[in-house]
């Protein structure tokens, strides 16, 4: 006969199969075990420290709009955590403060929400920013080195230095977020007087319709323009909303000629930022422009092992190296592979070793692609423009010859771990100069001919045959 907790707890599940992914539920809900609900505390038992920190991380506000829903008002979650299974040891957590069930009553006459433009002083300003992204835990490697070592240097002295703006862009995954919480929480550690804001481009884009709509557009600017470091996520979201653009021009602008610091992020170069107004585009080049590529091998070691220690995860060297080896294209990539073991494990209670970790990888990476090298693509390349490879090692300026240079620079720059030197080094004996050159043509052909583009997927159909 099932008790009064267990009881509630099913009908929680009940509640939580239908807000979240299947996947999601069966892995993070059903190995729960309701323990008690005593004096409005419902206790559940987890099978690990990783399991209940990855509940809070994610989870918290499903389980306690489900707590409240079923339960009522004013209910606790409080975890216990299985430590040592061999002793059947654990530990009890109370959920952080968030996670606890109680519903906000407005005060008597509240029937609209407060203006979040009202000015306030720098130490009651919220500035949005995630206090694990920090310095100590971004890594440095030679994709991040220029932003890194570009990020402290704002942190230090914003808006006095050649940085300002300081655009940053890349594709999705990289740290581009990361780096931007790590510099507003070291200027807030440097400069406590300074007003420090992180808003992506969307919040920026609802906060300024809704003050359009409620006729509050004054207070919008007048918040914005007394931020002294203004931190502005994926700008490319802002393209095609011309009065978005243009009020964070003049934005902008203000920050700007005050000597106030503007750090920006966008998935494209400014130059790439089609239907962004030409002003404003200029204005995102006036200061430091740096791009975060793809982690390289090293920095994906460091980043693994750092995420390893802070999990408590035990994994063999076998399965590290294979880890940081093939899943290449970006830090959450990393972690969700980590994320994902650990879910195997402690469902399936099974060790983490090389056959549960390739199965895991295979179904977020291609596999195949590192196992190319740069004399490979070299070799693929000239056979499917039936060229001697001896051909692209010659200074020839023939079109085909150049062509076929340029596009095995830039698979072996997509397919490899070498470094540009390294491969203009085996490519024709060039700098690294040209081929960063020829990695930018080739990108720029993809986008812009559909030929072109047909031309180098065949080719790198035949790379992965």
């Amino acid at each position: 006969m099932q008790t009064d907790h267990q009881l509630l707890w099913n009908k929680c599940l009940a509640v939580i199969k239908d807000n979240v992914p299947e996947a999601a539920f069966n892995t993070w809900f059903r190995p729960i075990i309701p323990l008690s609900y005593d004096d409005r505390k419902f206790t559940i038992q987890v099978p690990s420290q990783f399991f209940y920190e990855y509940l809070e991380e994610k989870y918290v506000n499903v389980l306690k709009l489900t707590l409240y829903r079923v339960i009522g008002q004013g209910t606790i979650l409080n975890y216990r955590v299985m430590v040592d299974k061999s002793t059947g040891g654990t530990v009890d957590y109370p959920a952080e403060e968030g996670s606890v069930a109680v519903k906000k009553v407005a005060p008597q006459g509240a029937n609209k929400a407060p203006n979040p433009f009202v000015q306030t002083a720098p130490q009651d300003l919220d500035p949005q920013l995630n206090p694990k992204y920090s310095f100590d835990n971004y890594f440095e490697g030679t994709s991040n080195k220029l932003v890194r070592t570009a990020g402290e240097a704002v942190a230090q002295n914003p808006g006095k230095t050649t940085f300002n703006p300081l655009f940053i862009f890349g594709p999705s995954g990289v740290g581009k977020t990361h780096l931007c919480h790590a510099i507003g929480t070291r200027i807030r550690e440097v400069h406590p007087s300074k007003k420090v804001l992180y808003v992506s481009s969307h919040l920026f884009r609802v906060q300024f319709t809704d003050a359009i709509r409620k006729n509050t557009i004054n207070d919008f600017l007048n918040f914005y323009q007394n931020i002294d470091v203004l931190i502005l996520d994926d700008i490319q979201e802002m393209i095609g909303l011309d009065k978005t653009q243009n009020t964070f021009f003049h934005i902008f602008n203000h920050l700007h000629q005050l000597g106030k610091q503007l750090i920006l992020t966008s998935d494209k170069a400014p130059v790439d930022l089609q239907g962004m107004e030409e002003r404003l585009i200029t204005r995102l080049k006036w200061g430091l422009t740096a791009e975060l590529c793809r982690p390289d091998l090293d920095l994906r070691k460091k980043i693994l092992k750092n995420k390893i220690n802070h999990d408590g995860i035990v994994i063999p060297d076998e399965v590290f190296n294979f880890i940081a080896t093939n899943v290449t294209e970006n830090v959450r990539d990393l972690e969700g592979i980590l994320v994902s073991l650990m879910a195997n494990a402690v469902i399936n209670n099974k060790e983490i070793d090389l056959p549960l970790t390739k199965r895991v990888v295979s179904q977020a990476v291609r596999l195949e692609k590192k196992q190319l090298s740069v004399q490979t693509i070299q070799e693929t390349v000239c056979k499917f423009f039936n060229l001697e490879l001896s051909a692209i090692q010659t200074r020839s300026r023939k079109r085909e010859v150049v062509q076929a240079r340029q596009i095995t620079m830039f698979l072996s720059k997509k397919y490899t771990d070498s470094s540009f030197a390294h491969i203009g080094k085996i490519v024709g004996k060039k700098d690294h100069a040209t081929v960063l050159h020829a990695c930018k043509t080739i990108k720029d052909q993809i986008e812009t001919c559909k030929t072109f583009r047909s031309t180098v997927e065949q080719i790198e159909v035949q790379l992965k045959n």
